[in-house]
């Protein structure tokens, strides 16, 4: 008999669960594209500022749209993160791994968002990842230890806000949400959606999630691992160098 975990539960009949977990890392990452070019270069325009059409009392223009789509970039990564935490044969070395990027994406994070080295106001969102990560660890590991679990767990969210993390507790609370109620299509999609309520928008990510088929999909080895890492402190540096050039 497999010892193998079942895949976390979604919504969609069997028939059309099409998305393995490349594909939503891919989508993600194109999500996470959008969203920072659009703060970063495009607000700076005022062709994509100008409202097309207003929804209710809300003026909708190309850089709302732009930024509504790359808001599901955090659940999705989020999620993947708890089925690498699920599935990994090390988690030591996943761990050391989100903290490596988190070091490395700092200084580009702040070159991008603040045009200066070392902004300490705000941290990058490896670190939220990292957090939620080590707090599943701390919940696993502690097992027979509730009392220090529970400490653990709720030390670890305080230190999400006082680092002043990318998202915050709320990010910290969706990563150890998604991995308590990964049984449970239906209430992760609501109270998911209901975590990222300052930014609804973010709660349209659970759709291309309950399409998961569970499959790990066409990024093997460690060599397409690491590239998907580095795509966060890249473009973070070329859009930096995007703001320079263009004098923003």
């Amino acid at each position: 008999m497999s010892n193998k975990p079942e895949p976390a539960a979604v919504l969609a009949p069997p028939r059309y669960r099409s998305l393995s977990g490349s594909t939503l890392k891919v989508l993600a990452l194109f999500a996470m594209l959008v969203d920072h070019t659009t703060k970063r270069i495009l607000v700076n325009y005022p062709a994509f500022t100008r409202p097309l059409y207003t929804l209710g009392e809300t003026p909708v223009s190309w850089a709302l749209l732009f930024e509504s789509f790359g808001r599901i970039s955090f659940p999705i990564f989020c999620f993947l993160l708890v089925e690498g935490f699920v599935y990994t044969r090390d988690r030591r070395r996943y761990g050391v791994s989100l903290a490596c990027f988190a070091l490395i994406s700092e200084i580009p994070f702040d070159l991008s968002r603040r045009l200066t080295p070392f902004d300490p106001t705000y941290q990058n969102v490896f670190f939220t990842l990292l957090l939620g990560y080590l707090g599943l660890c701390a919940y696993e590991h502690l097992r027979n230890r509730p009392a220090l679990r529970v400490v653990a767990v709720l030390a670890l969210a305080l230190a999400s806000m006082g680092l002043l993390c990318d998202y915050g507790a709320r990010g910290y609370a969706m990563v150890l949400m998604l991995y308590f109620l990964r049984d449970h299509a239906l209430a992760k999609t609501a109270l998911g959606s209901c975590i990222t309520t300052s930014t609804w928008r973010a709660g349209l990510a659970f759709v291309p999630i309950n399409l998961y088929n569970g499959e790990r999909g066409f990024i093997r080895g460690p060599v397409l691992k690491y590239a998907c890492y580095a795509f966060y402190p890249v473009h973070l540096l070329v859009l930096w160098q995007l703001r320079l050039a263009l004098g923003l």
